[in-house]
């Protein structure tokens, strides 16, 4: 189970499922009731938020092993990695600052244990991951979770009903208000 301070929910799913699209549209929701997330998002893929040309690319490219970049609105830590392979979600958790977090949401990491809600689209007729999931809590799909086995049964494409169980789950189990 991941350890935090505070606490962890995660989004999981196959790809195409429309995660990030949710996201996009829960967070502003979740903002409005007071809350301060987190993210951690897993990607598959080679990426780069810096860009080539910047000063900032250039120096990490050079042989910075961290590279901080910082203005008065925000800052970025860049980290070079030696490992191939996935990365650990309690490494991403650990380097997230808690202290100034109500909550943390994780996109991906799908077979990691801890409490998430999975999301599903039945025209991607793909299998679910509850029951072999038992950290799942919740299943949002745009069809009929008979298979989820009492689960609560969440509407995909209402964030506001995500954003509402998000809330109470959170009150419900860990006393945020």
């Amino acid at each position: 189970m991941i350890s935090a301070r505070i606490p962890v929910l995660g989004f999981a799913a196959f790809s195409g499922t429309g995660k990030t699209t949710l996201l996009k549209k829960l967070l502003p929701l979740l903002r409005e009731q007071g809350l301060r997330v987190g993210m951690v998002k897993h990607t598959h893929h080679d990426f780069d938020i810096d860009q080539p040309g910047k000063d900032s690319y250039e120096l990490r490219k050079a042989g910075a092993s961290e590279m901080l970049v910082a203005s008065g609105r925000r800052w970025a830590l860049m980290v070079e990695t030696e490992k191939s392979g996935d990365p650990i979600l309690q490494d991403m958790i650990d380097r997230l600052d808690q202290t100034t977090l109500d909550l943390i949401l994780v996109e991906g990491f799908k077979h990691e244990k801890f409490p998430k809600i999975e999301l599903r689209r039945e025209r991607l007729n793909k299998p679910l991951l509850y029951p072999a999931d038992p950290s799942i809590i919740a299943v949002a799909t745009d069809g009929v979770a008979d298979a989820t086995h009492g689960l609560p049964h969440l509407n995909i494409n209402s964030a506001s009903e995500i954003a509402d169980f998000v809330f109470n789950w959170l009150q419900q189990s860990h006393g945020a208000s």
